[in-house]
């Protein structure tokens, strides 16, 4: 993860809010000269993510502005905590303090979120990963926020992996002939055995037909191969994926995907998957609730 890559998030997001006028909040209501010291609170239990990206939010809103942590980005507090302060020209802090805010919390909601996933999976040797379900603009700091909370990132886009799913299988008439349409092109293109291929299958059938073509493959996707059967006791029934993973006797790298909870991720696990992917992750995160009150130090 980059800080140019970070930054194009930061500069979207204060051009969505200032536009040409500006923080006219700000420039109308606060008095010039005024300094504010502002104390940041968790108000829920969670981990921590965002905290460098937020000191760059107002490091791009003004170079004066001070910020010191208490805590930082990976640390897990529970609510009541303070844990850090920005120091800086008021109407500079408050300018900055809605995207500072709003990128804090969602990257500690997922943080936290992941966190749990993997605090799960932890007796087993499974990666959590995410997936390409992020918010549109956000996907940098989303994934980010995933590994702060100790997942494992999937790829970051459509052009650092190639996915087989469903539909280019149909597309491509079906799972060999995809397999080797991608081959051939990754050859033709120089790239092959630098990109990684991985294939999505739904029954047991696809998978021994993608097993004749592992020497193509990197990983196998094992979609929807569970179910859950009890709402109540969360209970999952893992025997497809199980039935699986015999046939695949560990000769290429496996994907559990569909129907990942909190509540079944453990019991995926215990199949000895390799890794289990979530779009809830990212595409239903729930923020971890932060504030943030000034305080006037000084007038000029």
């Amino acid at each position: 993860f980059t800080k140019k890559e970070i930054q194009k998030v930061i500069d979207a997001g204060l051009a969505e809010d200032l536009m040409e006028l500006g923080d006219l909040s700000s420039q109308s209501a606060v008095p010039k000269g005024c300094i504010a010291r502002g104390r940041f609170l968790a108000k829920a239990d969670g981990v921590l993510a965002g905290l460098e990206v937020a000191e760059m939010v107002f490091a791009t809103v003004d170079p004066t502005i001070k910020v010191n942590w208490t805590k930082y980005d990976g640390d897990k507090v529970t609510r009541g905590t303070y844990f850090g302060n920005v120091d800086g020209p008021a109407a500079s802090v408050l300018t900055a303090e809605r995207l500072a805010l709003n990128l804090m919390q969602r990257m500690s909601g997922i943080a936290t979120q992941t966190n749990k996933m993997v605090e799960q999976v932890r007796p087993y040797r499974t990666k959590i990963l995410d997936t390409r379900k992020t918010a549109p603009g956000l996907r940098y700091v989303d994934k980010l926020a995933c590994v702060i909370g100790g997942g494992t990132n999937h790829r970051m886009g459509l052009y650092d992996m190639i996915m087989i799913k469903d539909n280019h299988i149909t597309s491509a008439g079906g799972l060999t002939n995809a397999v080797n349409k991608v081959t051939d092109f990754l050859k033709d293109k120089g790239l092959f055995g630098k990109i990684p291929v991985e294939v999505e299958t739904r029954t047991l059938e696809e998978v021994k037909e993608a097993l004749a073509s592992k020497d193509k493959i990197y990983r196998l996707m094992l979609d929807n191969m569970t179910e859950l059967v009890d709402v109540k006791t969360n209970l999952c029934d893992t025997t497809q994926l199980q039935k699986a993973l015999a046939l695949i006797k560990g000769q290429i790298a496996t994907e559990a995907s569909g129907n990942i909870t909190l509540e079944t991720v453990k019991q995926v696990a215990s199949t000895g998957v390799d890794c289990i992917s979530s779009g809830a992750l990212t595409h239903s995160v729930i923020a971890l609730d932060i504030s943030l009150k000034i305080k006037l130090l000084s007038k000029l």
